[in-house]
């Protein structure tokens, strides 16, 4: 009962934002620019999608070199399967896959490799908005829109710095922080915070196998690449909605957005793939990137071409994503089904203490 009632929630989440991304649109000019569009941009888009899934991959490694140096294979095979249902899968159920792969491939303990996930989304969480907090002295102050996309990059800062001060805090004061878990949460849930109590102490734990200084810097290079290239394939992306292929008297609108512009729109896009929304990340995805073109793009033009690129991208990431992950399921003999059902038992298992 529990899952249907937030089944429901992610999809009225969907909706709504579906409705609010595509409730002025011109469907008309919409049509027009997905039909003059240079479709020939996807070849390098998605090259620069798969040098993304590598980068990804390579930094998961260098995390979790200092508990067992994983081989690619391995290593690819956890991470891409892990990230096609972090995609599809209900209920963020995808977040328990990466360690629940990586666990059976190597001798890391699922806590160990959840804890490395964790500090992935800080980092990540942490670097778009600094990134953002930059980028937005140099954006036009006349939209409105800029006063919601500066809320949300406070709103990055905060849960992610947070995060980052608690572990930080736990990693000084082990058992400090666990006491001050069940002294404040165990007001209210006792039985919440003894399990909350023993997450973070594993967590915590985990976190003392921190690799070395070398591939901590090659975590950090991995991230730079794997932002920058992100970044850079959603300007090159926007080259197909210029219209240059439109007939006469089309009523297509061109579109383009530089570097600069794709960096900030990224930026607004993490933000709104944070509201929890049904599998496949639709609606928050498009009202997101509306958004961010809203800030350099007349209405006009975000209503038409802009909503394009949004679903284009939507889609050409999301076929990425799962093509990569069948294959891979694929090639090492297993079943969707068979790892989604062990991902729904250790869901439900954990579910108090999520």
């Amino acid at each position: 009962m529990k899952r249907a009632v937030k089944l429901l929630a992610s999809l009225l989440v969907t909706f709504l934002f579906m409705w609010w991304a595509f409730r002025d649109t011109d469907w008309a000019t919409q049509v027009a620019s997905l039909k003059a569009a240079n479709y020939a941009w996807l070849v390098p888009y998605f090259g620069i999608l798969m040098a993304i899934h590598v980068f990804r991959t390579l930094r998961w490694g260098a995390l979790l070199s200092g508990l067992e140096r994983v081989p690619f294979r391995k290593l690819n095979e956890a991470s891409g399967i892990g990230f096609m249902m972090l995609l599809v899968l209900p209920f963020r159920l995808g977040e328990f896959a990466r360690p629940f792969l990586i666990a059976q491939r190597s001798s890391i303990r699922r806590s160990a490799a959840m804890t490395s996930v964790v500090l992935e989304r800080i980092t990540d969480g942490l670097f778009v908005a600094a990134m953002m907090r930059v980028l937005l002295f140099f954006v036009p102050t006349e939209t409105p829109e800029i006063r919601y996309v500066k809320w949300g990059s406070w709103v990055l800062f905060g849960v992610f710095g947070g995060g980052l001060m608690f572990l930080l805090f736990g990693l000084w004061q082990q058992q400090r922080t666990v006491r001050l878990v069940r002294a404040t949460v165990g007001r209210l849930a006792p039985a919440l915070a003894d399990k909350v109590a023993d997450v973070v102490d594993t967590f915590v734990g985990a976190m003392r196998q921190l690799p070395d200084g070398k591939q901590v810097a090659l975590f950090f290079l991995y991230t730079v690449l794997y932002w920058g290239v992100n970044g850079a394939g959603m300007a090159m992306l926007s080259n197909a909605f210029d219209c240059s292929g439109a007939a006469p008297g089309s009523a297509c609108q061109p579109m383009s957005l530089s570097l600069f512009q794709a960096y900030v729109v990224l930026g607004v896009l993490v933000v709104g793939l944070m509201i929890p929304a049904a599998p496949g990340m639709m609606g928050t995805f498009q009202a997101a990137t509306k958004v961010g073109l809203s800030l350099f793009l007349p209405a006009t033009v975000v209503n038409a071409s802009g909503l394009a690129y949004a679903n284009v991208m939507w889609l050409s990431q999301t076929v990425q994503q799962v093509l990569v992950g069948l294959v891979l399921l694929s090639v090492g003999h297993m079943s969707f089904r068979d790892i989604a059902g062990k991902l729904d038992k250790e869901g439900e298992a954990t579910a108090p203490s999520a």
